[in-house]
């Protein structure tokens, strides 16, 4: 049947149990994943087993269910990410060969950075982005360029919303915010100390497809007090120039790797 008797779709209801597996959740039981979903213990042991049937889901020798293998090839079949992270990933290696910390490629989801690619290293400290995470759009390096070369009206909207301060230094006045943008569209970076946990920072440059329009961010997440931008920026944006023109891009570089206005 296409609808629960609370009026949800089994859509909803597969969302919600594919969304109860998180980093901290790889595996579980189907009694868990029903606490986790919320969902009735009869409609999760049903939906699970039509999932195992399709093998979206797989069983683990102790009864354990996880995410299928089939999943990840069914979701990596013609999705635009797998094309950009693709471009990226020699780009990124560069850049953390030279710059030896936390490397990753986030894109604009919604009102949240969800990162596509991160290359960890053994001299990262505080980091907390991760492979399919997601972290506000503006309390992150990588989310204030995103949000600097977005449209007025997805800047209004996220800058009319009460904005969580995690640390001393994150901006939440809109006013404040604007102009930090406007900063950041000029210079072609954005360098942010400690705006979401006070022990790192992270330096962030846009990459641009062919229509000259933002399609992700490439940052690096550094120690506190050891950003160093005047040598690491310049590394994020010929990486972001290369991954840019992979992509498709032709545009121009004026002092700084920014679109044109």
């Amino acid at each position: 049947m296409a609808n629960s008797a609370s009026g949800e779709s089994i859509i909803g209801r597969f969302v919600k149990i594919v969304s109860a597996f998180d980093d901290g959740h790889t595996s579980m039981s189907v009694a868990e994943l029903g606490r986790r979903t919320g969902l009735p213990v009869t409609t999760t042991y049903r939906l699970v087993n039509d999932l195992l049937l399709e093998r979206l889901l797989e069983r683990e020798p102790g009864g354990d269910i996880h995410i299928g293998t089939r999943m990840w090839e069914l979701v990596s079949r013609g999705s635009k990410m797998l094309g950009l992270r693709e471009a990226a990933l020699p780009f990124m290696e560069d850049v953390q060969a030279v710059v030896q910390h936390s490397t990753t490629l986030g894109i604009l989801d919604s009102d949240e950075v969800l990162y596509i690619e991160r290359l960890g290293s053994d001299k990262t400290i505080v980091d907390i982005t991760k492979i399919a995470g997601r972290l506000p759009v503006h309390a992150t390096s990588s989310g204030l360029v995103l949000l600097a070369h977005s449209s007025a009206a997805y800047q209004d909207t996220i800058l009319a919303r009460p904005l969580t301060k995690y640390t001393e230094t994150t901006l939440t006045d809109p006013a404040l915010l604007r102009r930090h943008l406007a900063e950041i569209r000029q210079r072609g970076f954005a360098a942010m100390p400690g705006v979401i946990v006070p022990e790192s920072s992270g330096i962030a440059v846009p990459v641009f497809g062919p229509e000259n329009t933002i399609r992700a961010a490439l940052s690096v997440v550094v120690p506190r007090n050891e950003e160093n931008a005047a040598a690491r920026v310049p590394v994020l944006m010929a990486a972001a120039r290369g991954i840019s023109r992979a992509l498709g891009w032709r545009g121009e570089l004026k002092g700084t790797l920014r679109q044109s206005h």
